[in-house]
């Protein structure tokens, strides 16, 4: 596998610019939601692939042997290191969709009081 670039990490992020700039137009839930659904997909999304990426980060820059050893380093290392962990633990915003999709489905305010249709006392 080819190493990526920068030009093909920015055409990532210029992808999710435009996404959100899509997002902001207010198109139909449904559409959105499942325009979102991968980047918060509980294995692959980003949060996951974002904490595996800086926790490698840390890693590369830890373990070469041109990285001069400071306190400075430990304490930017360790910081790479929270980020990542802070990152990951967003991977339950997959759960944020479940209840959203539940509820566009039902068309109820309340899918814990009221997951069926014909009982939502919401509508």
């Amino acid at each position: 596998m080819p190493a990526p670039t920068p030009d093909t990490i920015r055409a990532l992020t210029e992808t999710l610019a435009d996404l959100t700039e899509y997002l902001r137009e207010n198109p139909d839930p449904g559409e959105a939601l499942a325009l979102v659904e991968p980047l918060l997909d509980e294995y692959t999304g980003l949060p996951v692939q974002l904490g595996d990426a800086l926790r490698a980060l840390a890693r590369a820059v830890a373990g070469h042997p041109d990285t001069p050893r400071t306190p400075a380093l430990h304490l930017l290392v360790a910081e790479l290191r929270t980020a990542a962990w802070e990152q990951t633990d967003q991977h339950t915003l997959h759960y944020v969709l479940d209840g959203l999709r539940a509820l566009l489905v039902s068309g109820c305010a309340d899918t814990a009081v009221c997951p069926a249709p014909e009982g939502c006392r919401c509508r």
